[in-house]
């Protein structure tokens, strides 16, 4: 039972979409992930996105490929500059939930959850990436990530 973090997929400019949503390159690298996300087994009951445009596409996109349980949610307070204290007094190992936002508030709530501290980041998040979190007496650790580039 873990906690998995994702960074919504690249993006179109605002010059192409005012709503900045996935571009095709996005929607491609997302759907290779959740792809290979489901040839682990990865198991999510459910999946939570920030009510942007590109979050909400991530989301979906991962949940054709994960079947969360429960369905997908809009959560509030999980953009880019917002407090991450909040979600992770709220965050339980043991649900299996996926949150997909922002940067930099996805990689200050990573750091933030296993050094205790927002800054510096503790990982670089990449677009469409997934962090698996976990949690054991001594706290809160990274397990794996799974990312769509490896340089």
């Amino acid at each position: 039972m873990s906690v998995f973090l994702v960074q919504h997929g690249l993006s179109l400019p605002k010059t192409e979409d005012p709503e900045k949503g996935l571009s095709e390159k996005g929607r491609e690298e997302t759907l290779k992930i959740a792809q290979v996300a489901a040839g682990y087994g990865v198991k999510i009951s459910k999946i939570f996105h920030s009510g942007k445009k590109r979050a909400a596409q991530t989301a979906r996109i991962m949940a054709e490929h994960l079947y969360p349980d429960i369905g997908i949610e809009q959560m509030a307070d999980i953009s880019a500059m917002d407090d991450v204290k909040s979600l992770a007094s709220l965050l339980d190992p043991g649900s299996n939930h996926m949150v997909v936002g922002h940067l930099p508030y996805m990689e200050k709530l990573a750091a933030y959850l296993t050094a205790g501290r927002e800054t510096p980041k503790v990982l670089k998040f990449q677009n469409s990436g997934i962090v698996c979190l976990d949690q054991d007496e001594s706290g809160w650790f990274i397990r794996w990530t799974l990312n769509p580039n490896i340089s």
